[in-house]
């Protein structure tokens, strides 16, 4: 294993022990309401904490003016998957009255420290079917960000049971921009349904399927990245080659992982005319929504299949 791949392993494992201490160590902070029990902050409203801004603003959406909602990260500059919570990060996690971790093993610290609390916790990857060992980038996905919603608003209903006619009006009013973005999805598909792509990372893999695409991406260079190592020289020749070819329509690029790896590759797609879509893994801070996000990646995959 790679230097990378080894620092990555040991920098969850920290992540999760300084979750469990923290949350220890906080335990005789005070008792907390029981679930399903309204909160009882001055403001009147649910004390919401999200583990990434890409569930936080969903969780925004759908509780309104009833929620307060707080996302641990909520910049394109921190990793998530390496991520070691703050004890005010934790402090925030003890006192929510709903918890929404993303799971499949994407913030295994944010897990660990909401399994230790008496709040009710929304697990986004769970709630579409996805688990540990799956591809945990599951916001991308039109089913999970679907799944993930209801259960948000069922979290919602039976913390503050007096309001749950809001929340469920609230979630139908998200699930009418959702379908406008499926709709362009569909109407993407159309176009690009069947085309080859290839990635630096799986981290748009959800919707490049929704789209219709075709992963192209070498194995070798594939599974070396899921396994968080650095390929081997062969697979990044393998790589460059296949671009160079121009044997795929599409290059997605993850610029939060931006290396000389990366720089080589982008390089070969343009040698190759191959278009490239760069993409971030945590939502930009341009967009206020996840909805508005996925809308724009969109438009970018359908402008960059038009050649």
């Amino acid at each position: 294993m790679t230097a990378t791949g080894t620092y990555r392993r040991i920098a969850r494992a920290a992540a999760c022990i300084a979750a469990a201490g923290l949350v220890a160590a906080m335990g005789a902070c005070g008792s907390r309401e029981s679930a399903g029990t309204a909160s009882s902050n001055a403001s009147g409203t649910l004390n919401v904490v999200a583990s990434i801004n890409q569930w936080g603003s969903v969780a925004s959406e759908i509780g309104g003016s009833r929620v307060t909602v707080t996302s641990i990260i909520n910049s394109t500059a921190v990793e998530a998957h390496d991520y070691e919570p703050t004890s005010a990060d934790i402090a925030a996690i003890s006192k929510a009255d709903v918890i929404i971790v993303n799971g499949a093993g994407y913030d295994i610290w944010a897990t660990k420290a909401a399994s230790s609390t008496k709040a009710q916790v929304v697990n986004a990857a769970e709630s579409g079917g996805k688990h540990d060992g799956d591809n945990p980038h599951v916001w991308f996905s039109a089913a999970v960000r679907t799944a993930a919603a209801k259960a948000i608003a069922t979290a919602y209903q039976h913390s503050d049971a007096v309001h749950a006619e809001e929340y469920t009006k609230q979630l139908k009013a998200w699930q009418d921009k959702e379908k406008t973005l499926e709709s362009a999805i569909a109407e993407t598909k159309q176009r690009l349904d069947g085309k080859k792509y290839a990635a630096t990372e799986s981290v748009a893999a959800y919707l490049a399927d929704d789209m219709g695409l075709t992963d192209a991406t070498p194995a070798g260079y594939a599974q070396a990245v899921a396994n968080e190592s650095e390929p081997a020289s062969g697979d990044v020749t393998a790589f460059s080659k296949l671009l160079q070819a121009g044997s795929v329509a599409l290059l997605v690029v993850n610029t939060q992982e931006s290396n000389a790896t990366t720089k080589q590759l982008t390089t070969a797609a343009g040698q190759g005319g191959v278009r490239v879509v760069e993409l971030t893994e945590q939502m930009p801070k341009q967009y206020s929504t996840l909805t508005d996000w996925m809308t724009a990646l969109v438009a970018s995959f359908a402008t960059a299949g038009k050649a």
